[in-house]
């Protein structure tokens, strides 16, 4: 392969991946596709590009699409490659990111976000005039990545067999990917399922030295959002350490953008150090300074998200601190909340970090956990498909034909739960049928290249408050404003207004773009008109009335009426609080935009939302609305309403007059089974009735049933059915006889039932006469009795069947235990003597035969005998 001999040719002569280009291309001519693994700085992101185009090597011209996963790495990818072929990026090789591009007619190798490239399958699936696409990080599992994987082998099996695809990583399952693939796509002539050819190159093998340096004291682990003050003061302090142990710049990785604040702040006044922050929301010139290198000597302390594992290199590195940590996404469906949460960073993404200090030189990495904790680690990064908001990807395949993704060649299913979660989100928006299907409407959010929620929030805003408004304030809501700008939705616009900050000027190229995107999609179905009035010509709002009405749009299950002084419930049934000192506090109805729950709360917390009223809310969230007759189980008894409800708030209620008697029999069930039998009416008897049951249940079992709460509240209509069906509310069921409805669960049907007094029965005669109650409330029945009352009983009695022998109670003559036995006989023998001895002298008065076993049995003392 030859090189060019220019300034660049250095460069591209140090690139390692050079010696496994030959098989790639080898193996691209043979099936077409190719997993290509090669670590970080190997240059598989720039040289690779370069060869597959034919700019670098002399090989034929092709046009090579290269997606990655951020749009940091896209740009920082392009200007790289354009460095190296001594060109500006726009000329031959250019880059595409959301709001931003710079490439030409001439462009041969473009970057792009796997975002772009899915929206630019949807517009033209055989991707014209493109020859190769490089899935670039493809082991960082996001999701557009994914998505974009099963499209193209889609694409390659139906439409363009001719087209290349490499799916290229630093660390993965290459198998994974290879059977992927090889599965995916034509065989090129090769038996069906061969895995895709997979190619290893060299990587850089400057050695890292591990420092295990875990905090002297245990942190919390991270739950939520929230990580442990504690642990970033930790970080602070090894990176002030590494500064002092070792030469060449800090790279030090932390899970987001917060983080990476609170560090900066304890890292101020740094003698002798630049402190510089990498991530997606930095501004452009951070961000080139960054992968510029330092100047004039100076060190550098980079503090990064993952964004910096692999997408991008940082010059000068030889320190890596590693705190451990890393974000992911997570939707909790039950309450409609998406959010990302801090996890422990896997193995694969800790080899990835460490690695970034041996890139030019050999370097050290300080991980700020325990050696012993470093094997329980997870081993891959959680796919995004597995755990994330599935609304966008459900939209997608919908307009790929396959709403369920079923035939979609994905390495994993997405879960059916978040699914069917996202298919009731876009169903209520209009976006597919009730089959499934992308509508017209559906397949216009799609090319907006949003969310579904924003992209119904910016169709239908727009005919409400004009393109312009409704897309200045869906750019709000696609990029979470700064933590300072508040959490008031409609300040925080005015804010990005007259701010001159970098997330302003981002937020003015995305409303421009959507505001254009809008008009080419002829998404409007009114006149909106761009001086924010009405399409149907109503009076001109207010920002606090669009913000609300837009968010609301896009969030209609997080509307929310005020029910304390700071609290508020979201018609998903969610509560919601408002932080301290919120400027939104007192307002009756809040568009809730942006909410998180931690950890063992109840209530989300509100982070970004708007001033709303009723009206808006019932229209935004429409679908939610419901009117009707409502009888449950409330607050102990029977509630019989007409209820108007905005999902879970409830807006209007009334007495309801002769409720559906079925309604009431369903409220009284829930009111059993959330409360128990003992809503009925127990006497004495029957719960004595129960008992016995009981007893024989356990002693004969067959056709005896199961009396035990659990059993009974399961089979309620068999035994209490009867009452239920005349019962109104709980005085009713107070006045049901138990014991009466209980003796409908005795086996009638087999003559049983006949013999329950036989075998468990309520009294027994014993030899004074006397009728004795037998006690079936323990474990086994007990027959309580005085002692000279079984004078000349030999053995105690025995019952169900004569299998059980009754435990027997020898009370003395006042009443109280004087010895318990089971064997009667035994008693006579052994017991009662010592027993005799000791109550004859409390009580003289009584009998106390030498042989009780022929005495004659008595209730009374013997004055009165």
């Amino acid at each position: 392969m030859t090189i060019p001999t220019d300034r660049r040719t250095g460069a591209l002569d140090r690139l390692p991946v050079r010696e496994a280009v030959p098989e790639l291309l080898r193996a691209l001519d043979d099936r077409g596709v190719a997993v290509l693994c090669a670590p970080p700085g190997t240059g598989k992101t720039t040289l690779v590009p370069l060869v597959l185009a034919g700019l670098v090597g002399g090989g034929p011209v092709r046009r090579v699409l290269v997606a990655e996963p951020r749009r940091i790495a896209a740009r920082a990818a392009a200007r790289r490659m354009a460095w190296l072929l001594g060109e500006r990026t726009g000329e031959r090789v250019g880059f595409t990111v959301r709001g931003e591009r710079q490439a030409g007619r001439g462009t041969v190798v473009e970057v792009v976000t796997t975002g772009v490239l899915v929206q630019r399958l949807h517009r033209d699936q055989e991707l014209t005039g493109v020859d190769v696409v490089v899935l670039d990080e493809c082991h960082e599992r996001h999701l557009d990545a994914d998505t974009a994987a099963a499209f193209l082998l889609d694409v390659r099996a139906a439409l363009r067999p001719d087209l290349r695809l490499v799916a290229a990583s630093a660390t993965t399952d290459a198998e994974g990917w290879a059977r992927l693939l090889g599965d995916g796509g034509p065989d090129g002539g090769k038996a069906p399922g061969e895995p895709a050819p997979v190619v290893s190159a060299p990587g850089v093998s400057h050695p890292v030295e591990v420092v295990w340096a875990p905090p002297e004291r245990p942190v919390r682990p991270p739950h939520g959002m929230r990580v442990d003050p504690a642990l970033l003061d930790h970080v602070a302090a090894v990176v002030r350490r590494a500064l002092r142990e070792r030469e060449g710049d800090v790279l030090c990785f932390l899970p987001g953008v917060g983080e990476i604040a609170r560090v900066a702040g304890k890292l101020g006044g740094l003698a002798g150090a630049e402190v510089l922050q990498v991530h997606g929301r930095a501004p452009a010139a951070v961000q080139e300074a960054v992968l510029a290198g330092a100047e004039g000597g100076r060190r550098r302390v980079v503090l990064a998200t993952s964004v910096a594992e692999s997408s991008l290199t940082v010059p000068g590195v030889r320190v890596v601190v590693d705190c451990g940590l890393a974000r992911e996404p997570r939707m909790d469906h039950a309450r409609g909340l998406s959010a990302l949460t801090t996890v422990r960073a896997s193995r694969a993404a800790a080899r990835q970090r460490a690695g970034r200090a041996g890139r030019e030189a050999p370097g050290v990495v300080y991980r700020c956990w325990p050696e012993a904790e470093d094997a329980r680690l997870p081993r891959f990064p959680s796919p995004e498909i597995a755990g994330a908001d599935l609304t966008a990807f459900a939209l997608q395949a919908a307009c790929w034909g396959d709403p369920d993704a079923s035939g979609l060649a994905l390495l994993d299913p997405p879960p059916a739960g978040a699914m069917a979660a996202a298919r009731e989100t876009l169903t209520a928006i209009g976006a597919v049928d009730a089959a499934g299907r992308a509508t017209e409407r559906g397949a216009r959010m799609a090319r907006l290249g949003l969310h579904p929620r924003l992209a119904r929030a910016l169709i239908d805003g727009a005919e409400e408050v004009g393109a312009r408004r409704a897309a200045e304030v869906v750019a709000l809501l696609s990029e979470e404003p700064p933590r300072e700008y508040g959490d008031d939705l409609a300040a925080a616009w005015r804010t990005a207004r007259r701010g001159g900050d970098s997330y302003a000027a981002r937020w003015r190229q995305e409303a421009r773009r959507l505001e254009q995107a809008l008009t080419a999609t002829r998404t409007a179905r009114g006149t909106a008109r761009p001086d924010g009035r009405p399409g149907g010509g109503g009076p001109a709002r207010g920002d606090d009335a669009v913000a609300g009405l837009v968010a609301a749009l896009a969030f209609p299950e997080r509307v929310a009426r005020r029910r304390g002084e700071r609290a508020y419930l979201m018609a998903a049934g969610t509560g919601a609080e408002l932080g301290d000192g919120s400027r939104l506090g007192g307002a009756p109805w809040l568009a809730v935009a942006v909410a998180d729950r931690p950890v063992a709360s109840a209530s989300a917390r509100v982070r970004l939302a708007a001033v709303t009223d009723e009206d808006t809310a019932r229209t935004a969230a429409a679908a939610l609305a419901s009117d009707g007759a409502e009888v449950r189980w409330a607050d102990g008894d029977v509630l019989a309403r007409r209820v108007t409800r905005l999902g879970a708030i409830e807006l209007v209620s009334r007495p309801l007059a002769g409720p559906d008697p079925e309604a009431v029999r369903q409220a009284l069930l829930e009111g059993l089974r959330r409360e128990g039998t003992g809503l009925l009416g127990w006497s004495a008897r029957a719960t004595a009735v129960r008992q016995r049951m009981a007893f024989l249940h356990r002693a004969l079992g067959g056709a005896w049933p199961d009396v035990s709460e659990a059993a009974l509240l399961e089979r309620l209509d068999d035994w209490l059915g009867a009452e239920l069906a005349r019962a109104r509310g709980r005085a009713d069921l107070e006045r049901v006889d138990a014991g009466a409805a209980l003796a409908r669960l005795l086996p009638w049907a087999t003559g049983e039932a006949a013999r329950f007094e036989e075998l468990a029965p309520e009294r027994i005669e014993v030899p004074s006469g006397s009728r004795v109650r037998v006690d079936y409330g323990g474990d086994r029945p007990v027959l309580a009795v005085k002692l000279q009352e079984l004078f000349g009983w030999r053995e105690a009695p025995r019952i169900a069947g004569g299998r059980v022998p009754l435990l027997v109670h020898l009370l003395s003559p006042a009443g109280r235990p004087a010895a318990v036995t089971a064997d009667l006989a035994s008693f006579w023998k052994d017991g009662y003597h010592s027993v005799r001895a000791e109550l004859r002298g409390r009580y003289p008065r009584h009998p106390w035969p030498e042989d009780p076993t022929t005495a004659e049995p008595t209730r009374r003392t013997n004055a009165r005998r």
